[in-house]
């Protein structure tokens, strides 16, 4: 088991809680959380710990709103741009199911530069940010569950389509939160991904 430190920073006036694990120094990933879950989605799920022990650094963190961050009137992009400054971290992974999903596709078309690969999970607000998809020049990994009802499989295909570098991953019979269905699969394509893109 990897320590995993929880933190609050001011980010703009607003102030947003985080999970940490792993070295600093090491390349970084940035996990966001969909619309029902948290940071310590992560930390229960194991893959904070599954990835500090890869090597990396890891950093989950809660939205404005969600686990222990409180509302903020920015955007969720804005905010997320402002804490990866006050965080002094660039060049990193970000991690994004469903609704975080849609942030991170946001955040890379409007910042790809502060990105060195993404990660869509089921994601949602394809359809509406597929004008911005060219942008995203990063290698993404793109994993979606085959029996997913919140944002069908077809949403995949226009990541696939649209995407410059990508690759995908189908976990047959997993519903929307796939990565909590099958944790295992998950783990291992991410794994793959991360030690080839």
């Amino acid at each position: 088991m990897s320590h995993i430190i929880s933190n609050i920073v001011n980010v703009d006036g607003c102030t947003l809680h985080y999970l940490e694990a792993g070295e600093r120094g090491q390349k970084t990933i940035v996990l966001l959380h969909g619309m029902k879950f948290k940071a310590e989605t992560w930390q229960e799920l194991g893959t904070m710990d599954f990835l500090a022990n890869q090597g990396f650094r890891v950093v989950a963190v809660d939205m404005p709103g969600f686990g222990q961050s409180p509302e903020c009137e920015k955007t969720p992009v804005e905010m997320l741009h402002a804490f990866l400054n006050v965080m002094s971290l660039s060049q990193v992974t970000l991690i994004g199911p469903s609704m975080g999903g849609k942030i991170a596709i946001e955040f890379a078309i409007a910042h790809g530069a502060g990105l060195s690969a993404l990660v869509l999970v089921g994601a949602v607000g394809v359809e509406e940010n597929r004008s911005g998809l060219a942008r995203v020049q990063v290698p993404t990994l793109i994993v979606w569950g085959g029996e997913d009802a919140v944002s069908p499989l077809a949403m995949s295909d226009i990541l696939v389509e649209e995407l410059a570098d990508n690759r995908r991953v189908i976990l047959d019979g997993a519903p929307h939160p796939c990565y909590l269905d099958q944790p295992n699969q998950w783990h291992d394509a991410l794994k793959k991904f991360l030690l080839n893109k």
